[in-house]
């Protein structure tokens, strides 16, 4: 096992890198020495390299930047639904090398594991350094404590699918795992603090502060789907008017525009609507739009983080009404603080699949030796 500043600095070129040694030792607290000193064990096992000399502006020798090695890993993430098992192949910073979905057969764990195995077989012919699976529900290490949309209560997952795959797996609460990715390598990158929200089948809410993805026993219980957003709104499960579930889900959007209409509609179908200017459709679509600007508003008060990230695979009603959004965000923000930052996400599914990876790569990390 690693000692805290070895782990610091595998996370630190792994998330930064190609890193100056000049960087890592203002990142670290390290003085060049320190740094050598913690660098040699990873230079010799081949897990870190270095790289060409190149200039950094600064008067003074050439720098030697620091990088993990090429080809050190390959990984996998798969975010399982209550209908779907989506699922990527990336390298070692997440980055996608391929993808798949496939709709799930049974919620039977065995059978879940066996359909995951067979999907990630035909992806690649690698040998995989993790699996991360991420899923709506509570996770406590390689245990499913519950997944509703799964029928899971106190599901031994872990174990089972690494009996399928060969390789060793990390369980993570999906939302945890998005923010794990956007902080790691993805749009949170460098930013301190931000807030996740996705908008999809629900909605969900994570945090980062302080460079930490925030962790709670109550991740998974969706309490970011019903903060009231609007008097009066439509009515979510719950019974509730107005909240974000009623307001956000991509099912509520659809079945507003589909009693509008008097006949069924999806939920992309809703949104061509209206973007074709169908009144009824449009109006929806507004309010719904307005009600996501006013939860991010929402989030940036509460936690005094005005960065916020937004993803999910209904977040084409950002892309359609980026406008009402902002507008939104400007109207209920105080003028005199920070400007709400958005950053968005719209890889979809695969957001939630690179996530469960990046928790598998923190994974490994975690489990490098270096004697």
């Amino acid at each position: 096992m690693l000692t805290d500043s070895e782990s610091a600095l595998a996370r630190a070129v792994l998330i930064h890198g190609p890193i100056a040694r000049s960087a890592l030792t203002s990142r670290l607290g390290l003085s060049p020495a320190s740094l050598t000193r913690l660098a040699k064990p990873f230079l010799d096992k081949g897990l870190l390299v270095e790289l060409d000399d190149s200039a950094d502006g600064s008067v003074g020798r050439p720098v030697r930047p620091l990088d993990v090695a090429p080809g050190i890993g390959t990984f996998a993430g798969v975010k399982i639904t209550g209908e779907h098992i989506h699922a990527v192949i990336t390298g070692v910073r997440a980055e996608p090398l391929a993808q798949a979905s496939a709709p799930l057969e049974s919620h039977e764990p065995a059978r879940v594991a066996a359909q995951v195995a067979t999907l990630l077989g035909g992806m690649t012919s690698r040998t995989l350094a993790g699996v991360g699976v991420a899923l709506g529900g509570a996770v406590r290490g390689g245990t499913v404590v519950y997944a509703p949309f799964l029928g899971w209560e106190d599901v031994a997952f872990g174990p089972i699918l690494e009996a399928a795959v060969g390789a060793p797996v990390s369980l993570e609460n999906d939302l945890i795992a998005l923010a794990e990715a956007e902080r790691w390598f993805g749009l949170g990158r460098g930013i301190a603090g931000f807030v996740v929200i996705t908008i999809g089948a629900g909605v969900g809410y994570a945090l980062v502060v302080g460079g930490e993805v925030v962790r709670s026993p109550d991740a998974g219980l969706g309490l970011g789907g019903h903060i009231p957003l609007r008097d009066g709104g439509p009515v979510c499960s719950a019974g509730h008017h107005g909240c974000s579930e009623a307001m956000l889900s991509s099912g509520s959007i659809a079945a507003q525009v589909s009693s509008a209409l008097q006949r069924p509609v999806d939920y992309d179908e809703a949104l061509q609507l209206a973007a074709q200017g169908v009144p009824a459709a449009a109006a929806i679509v507004d309010a719904s739009a307005a009600a996501l600007g006013r939860f991010a508003v929402v989030a940036a008060n509460l936690t005094l983080q005005p960065a916020v990230v937004l993803a999910g695979e209904g977040i084409g009603l950002f892309r359609l009404a980026e406008g009402v959004v902002r507008a939104a965000i400007a109207a209920e923000r105080d003028p005199r603080a920070q400007a709400v930052e958005l950053y968005v996400d719209d890889t979809g599914f695969i957001a939630w699949a690179r996530g469960a990876a990046a928790v598998a790569i923190q994974a490994a990390v975690d489990r490098i030796r270096l004697d």
